[in-house]
Formats: structure tokens, C-alpha cells, sequence
């Protein structure tokens, strides 16, 4: 099975969403791919959406694979057990988190000309268009509770078994519609996996002004 597209997959998981109708909601998409997923259900159930930017701390000598991620405000989750198999030392971390910050500020800025949220006592539906190591939806749901919301709803097209079991004993409720047993990559799962630029995520932000 393959979601035909992200427009497509937000549509299926609004399905599982449709309790939130009524509530005092905010979606927080990943972007890009995440905007438009987030996009379909937060205009069905007439809530606001916001864009949230984690980033993923690359590997020495391989930023494709996660050792962590990084949010605006510096706080950070790390995999303890890729950092050691792989033996990256602290000065590596502080300088690619570092890095990673000023990219995320840079994104803030265009995206929403802020880093101030207000999602206190909201309900948090967290969303992106899937999820493969899980490092940056760890580093974006560890920030989100800190800002002491009511409650956070974690929503995905797609994800790895493994990964859907760490992450639910994070959140308030999980929402994934396909945890295939091979992963390589979220592209695998869309018939149609199109680039987002940043100007189609200003599009869709635009009209929740």
C-alpha cells in the first residue's frame, strides 16, 4: 500500500483526528512535507497551524545519519548509542548543534518571523509525513512538553515498528497508518513524493494569518 500523496495522507489521518473537531487544537507540522499533511487536517478541523523546526545532528563524516537533533532553543535529544558505537566526541556535538541552531532560526525567520510559541494548556497534534530514525520527532516532542501543553497527539503517515514503540511512550496518543517491516526511506511509501519548497510552506502558512 502507498499513499498517493502528502495530500492524500493527511486526508487518511484525519480520519483517526476527527475526535480533535471542537477542541482547542494546534497542529505543529515538520517542515517542508509535514506543512502539507498538517494542512489537510488543520483546515478540516478549523484549528491553527504552526510550523515547528527541529533539525538532525549529522554524523561525522556522514550527516545523512542521525547521532540527534537539535531545536531553536539549543535543547537537544541525542541517540547515546550511536554517539558511542560511532565514538563522536563532545567539541563535534557543540559545533554541529551550533550549526544546526542558526539553520533553524534561519527557517524560523522566513517561515513565521518568530521563535515565540503559546501552547500552553493547547492540545498539540504534531505532524509530518513520516517518520524513519524518529531523532528529530524525539527532539520536537521533548521541546513541546516543556511548554506544558494538555496534551500531545503524535501524527504520522508512516513509520518503522521499532521507532512507533519508543515513540509512544512519549506522547498522549500515536496516531501512524502504515509500520512496514522493511524502511528505507518515507519516499518509499508515496506515489508521488515531490520536493516542498520553502515558498509552497509560506503558501499554506499564509493563509492561517
Amino acid at each position: 500500500m502507498k499513499f498517493k500523496d502528502r495530500y492524500d495522507a493527511g486526508l487518511q489521518l484525519l480520519q483517526k483526528l476527527a475526535w480533535l473537531k471542537g477542541k482547542d487544537v494546534i497542529i505543529l507540522a515538520i517542515p517542508r512535507g509535514g506543512i502539507v499533511v498538517g494542512d489537510v487536517i488543520a483546515k478540516s478541523l478549523n484549528v491553527k497551524l504552526d510550523v515547528v523546526v527541529p533539525r538532525k545532528l549529522g554524523a561525522p563524516n556522514n550527516p545523512e545519519l542521525a547521532i540527534g537533533a537539535v531545536m531553536h532553543d539549543g535543547s537537544t535529544y541525542l541517540n547515546d548509542y550511536v554517539v558511542k558505537a560511532l565514538n563522536v566526541n563532545q567539541q563535534y556535538i557543540k559545533e554541529e548543534i551550533e550549526q544546526q541552531v542558526k539553520e533553524i532560526e534561519r527557517r524560523l525567520q522566513v517561515f513565521r518571523g518568530s521563535k515565540t510559541y503559546a501552547l500552553t494548556d493547547k492540545i498539540i497534534v504534531l505532524v509530518d509525513d513520516g517518520i524513519a530514525t524518529g531523532a528529530t520527532t524525539m527532539a520536537a516532542v521533548n521541546w513541546i512538553k516543556n511548554q506544558k501543553p494538555k496534551m500531545i497527539v503524535l501524527a504520522t503517515p508512516v513509520a518503522p515498528g521499532e521507532i512507533v514503540n519508543m515513540l509512544k511512550q512519549i506522547v498522549d496518543e500515536l496516531i501512524v497508518l502504515m509500520m512496514p517491516l522493511e524502511f528505507g526511506a518515507v519516499g518509499e511509501f508515496y506515489e508521488d513524493f515531490s520536493q516542498v519548497e520553502d515558498e509552497m510552506v509560506l503558501e499554506i502558512l499564509r493563509t492561517y494569518k
